[in-house]
């Protein structure tokens, strides 16, 4: 009898356990996502300042990334935004 109460407070705890990780997860994968993108951004920066001082503000080079940082600063903003969205219509469900 004993047996059977540990065994099912063990199962309990150990679903409880799973619950709350699960809850944990989601909002560290959108950390380390962000983190992702605020690198993704600064490496695009410092490759523009390179083509800048290189070959000039103007230059094909530098205009070529100048739009590839605009094309990360784009991506992170629609990635951050469908995020948001995904979790507006998950806790609607709730």
């Amino acid at each position: 009898m004993l047996n059977k109460k540990l065994w099912k407070s063990g199962i309990f705890s150990l679903l409880m356990a799973f619950l709350l990780i699960g809850r944990v997860t989601p909002a560290q994968a959108m950390d380390r996502d962000d983190e992702k993108c605020e690198r993704r951004i600064h490496n695009a920066e410092e490759e523009l300042h390179k083509a800048e001082r290189k070959h000039g503000e103007h230059s094909h080079q530098a205009e070529e990334k100048r739009h590839k940082l605009e094309e990360e600063r784009e991506r992170c903003h629609r990635d951050h935004h469908d995020h948001d969205r995904d979790h507006d219509r998950d806790h609607d469900h709730r």
